[in-house]
């Protein structure tokens, strides 16, 4: 694990996009699109239709792992209205048992405002509790530190000739944005205007590497990344779960 401070709380990065939140026993992931595939099988581009179990599967990991007794999703669960009622039958029923199991809090996204729970689980529009505010979209003038998804960040660096990419949580004094979960989601730059915009102020992108956060500011240069070398980002990142 590692740790990652944000508003006086303690997280820490599980995976390269998942975060537990130990006070609360509460594993946070945003961006699941589950049945990507599916949705673009519909417009005629096939893909393989497993990224929901993928998903899931890695989700149910980390529960296990951390011994979370709750899952909070921040929004864009579904990549599209009708996602959650064309959950393939393994994977809803994975997620049944899941949801049955632990206190399920899907926060509602662009992609899925009208997601029912139909799996199971509490719906909501956004949470508040500890002094924070959990939410899709980052909100620029937010009275609560808020944690919040849509966004995607990925960091870009040259090492040594070569470009790596890799998902990174963006954190700033009032806001912290999650990378995707999904298995066939994208990515936007993490020094992106338009995050710059949301965060309003100084921010960071941060990785978890080798049992500690690396840390880099926005605007990055990739020219900044010299003191990392290749053997190290060959590892995956937050690798280790215990």
């Amino acid at each position: 694990m590692v740790p990652l401070l944000f508003a006086r709380h303690r997280f820490d990065i599980v995976a390269p996009a998942a975060l537990y939140w130990p006070a609360r026993k509460a594993l946070l992931v945003a961006d699941l699109h589950l049945e990507k595939a599916s949705f673009y099988a519909r417009q005629g581009q096939m893909l393989p239709p497993y990224d929901s179990q993928a998903t899931l599967d890695e989700l149910a990991g980390l529960v296990s792992d951390t011994g979370a007794t709750t899952v909070f999703c921040l929004g864009d669960n579904y990549h599209d209205g009708g996602g959650e009622a064309r959950l393939e039958p393994e994977a809803a029923r994975q997620l049944t048992a899941m949801t049955a199991a632990l206190e399920w809090i899907w926060i509602t996204g662009n992609h899925d405002r009208d997601v029912a729970g139909l799996w199971g689980g509490s719906v909501v529009e956004e949470w508040t509790g500890d002094g924070l505010a959990l939410r899709h979209e980052a909100t620029a003038d937010s009275e609560l530190p808020e944690i919040s998804g849509h966004y995607h960040p990925k960091l870009r660096i040259a090492v040594r000739g070569r470009h790596v990419s890799r998902r990174c949580f963006v954190r700033g004094r009032q806001h912290l944005i999650l990378p995707a979960f999904g298995a066939l989601t994208g990515g936007m730059a993490a020094s992106d205007p338009v995050i710059e915009a949301c965060v309003g102020g100084p921010a960071e992108a941060v990785i978890g590497l080798k049992g500690q956060p690396l840390c880099f500011p926005l605007p990055f240069a990739e020219s900044a990344i010299d003191r990392i070398n290749d053997q190290q980002l060959a590892l995956p990142l937050a690798s280790g779960h215990r």
